[in-house]
């Protein structure tokens, strides 16, 4: 078995041969991006979508592609994955579903732009599939299927049976189901790569190998140069931790995937899942999970959450209790997968703002920023991307008007409080999935875990 190597999803498609040349003295650009993932890629399509004049660069510390956007679960689901009560606090009821119906329309934005631009990546329109298994999910599937109703998603959520979930995955001991249509599955890395070759047949200049280590007004400084750009966006969503002053910012939440070597026709016939749906259950610490397009399962999770002073992975280099956890959730939902190798594990890290609420803006002193995705970036980054063009750029639009634009939360605590906290809540979620599992009712420790982390 492969582990780290940046993600599976680079096995599948080679890591970059050669990369493209770093910045080699000082620049000057209308635009200056700091990170080449899906949101700052996203950003600078849209930038010179509208105004193919404009000077971007974008700066990159390692590739276009090596954090969240190859590496994630491939799900491109449109969905709304935080607390929507929140934003409507700060805002309106109309105003939360106004953001619901273009989330939801990402989905076809970001497939209507790989099409124009000829981005092959694996991408299959499919449901999302969310199972139960115990009587606690169940009770959380239902009342999740209301929430997301109420909130503008009612004509795409359904709600399955235990055997009419059967009929499309042989998942033992389900219940019943949420399905969530007008979603995709894709395969990351092929998007984030062939979002950078578009950009750049655009006029965008991608400086890799180039480390920003700081971010000012009118000025982002690297050790290879300085770039002077009256507009300067922050895109680097779980990266955040890493620059100066922003410690505390975003929490770089850690999850990590397997993928099992493919599997023969016979094996496919016990499981079913001919629908090819992105799958997850209702676990307090939930899962993740494709078929690829050649026939093999990813499944991902949370494992070890979080490190010690907000310290990142070595090349999406998972432990090895991690990797025994998510072959334990794949041999439990897919026993049929049980002799099947395993052939890559990697992580990866997600930014967490301290309201669990992500936010795309733009200050009066021209630094923009974009992120905080809580593990939903695959759609999330395009909306935000057209966001930040559109503020950038100085218009008032429906996607400026959105209640996420401008939202500031305060910081997280110093550690050891950070640590102690985020350790503490994903213990209280394995300890109530485990009492669940027992047939208890919904437990009440994960309520506690939720409302320690202000996830509630």
């Amino acid at each position: 078995m492969k582990t780290g190597a940046v993600s599976f999803w680079y096995a599948d498609i080679g890591l970059p041969a050669t990369r493209r040349p770093p910045l080699s003295s000082d620049a000057e650009a209308d635009v200056a991006i700091v990170g080449a993932g899906y949101t700052g890629l996203w950003t600078a399509h849209a930038l010179k979508q509208a105004d193919p004049d404009l000077r971007v660069i974008v700066l990159e510390k390692h590739f276009a592609g090596y954090g969240a956007s190859g590496r994630n679960g491939g799900w491109l689901s449109g969905g709304f994955a935080w607390n929507h009560d929140r934003y409507a606090a700060a805002s309106s009821p109309e105003a939360v579903r106004a953001m619901v119906r273009a989330m939801m329309g990402t989905v076809d934005a970001v497939i209507d732009v790989a099409e124009a631009e000829g981005i092959d990546a694996d991408i299959r329109r499919c449901d999302e599939l969310v199972v139960a298994t115990n009587a606690a999910q169940q009770a959380r599937l239902l009342a999740e299927a209301r929430h997301r109703a109420r909130w503008g998603e009612d004509e795409r959520i359904h709600v399955l049976t235990a055997g009419e979930t059967r009929a499309r995955v042989a998942i033992p001991g389900v219940t019943g189901a949420m399905v969530v249509s007008g979603t995709a599955r894709i395969q990351p890395a092929k998007l984030v790569r062939g979002l950078a070759e578009a950009v750049e047949r655009r006029g965008v200049t991608i400086h890799e190998g180039t480390e920003v280590t700081a971010i000012a007004p009118g000025l982002v400084t690297t050790p290879r140069g300085r770039v002077r750009a009256p507009i300067v966006l922050r895109c680097t969503e779980g990266f955040t931790a890493t620059l100066p002053g922003l410690r505390r910012t975003w929490l770089p939440l850690n999850s990590a995937q397997i993928v099992t070597e493919p599997l023969p026709p016979e094996v496919w016939a016990r499981i079913g899942w001919d629908g090819h749906e992105i799958l997850g259950d209702f676990d307090h610490t939930y899962c993740y999970c494709q078929r690829t397009r050649e026939g093999r399962i990813t499944v991902g999770a949370r494992g070890v959450p979080y490190r010690w002073g907000s310290r990142l992975d070595r090349d999406g280099a998972p432990d090895a209790e991690t990797i025994r956890r998510l072959i334990a959730i794949l041999h439990r939902h897919f026993p049929a997968a049980r002799q099947a190798r395993i052939d890559h594990a990697w992580c990866g890290v997600l930014g967490v703002p301290r309201d669990w609420c992500a936010t795309v803006g733009l200050g009066a002193d021209g630094i923009g920023w974009a992120g905080g995705y809580v593990g939903t970036g695959v759609s999330t980054a395009n909306l935000a991307g057209r966001t930040l063009a559109d503020l950038a750029l100085g218009r008032e639009t429906a996607l400026t008007a959105l209640p996420w634009v401008n939202r500031r939360v305060r910081p997280w605590e110093p550690e050891p409080l950070r640590w102690l906290g985020v350790r503490a809540m994903y213990r209280l979620f394995s300890a109530a999935d485990s009492a669940e599992a027992r047939g208890g009712r919904p437990s009440r420790l994960a309520a506690l875990g939720n409302r320690l982390t202000g996830r509630a």
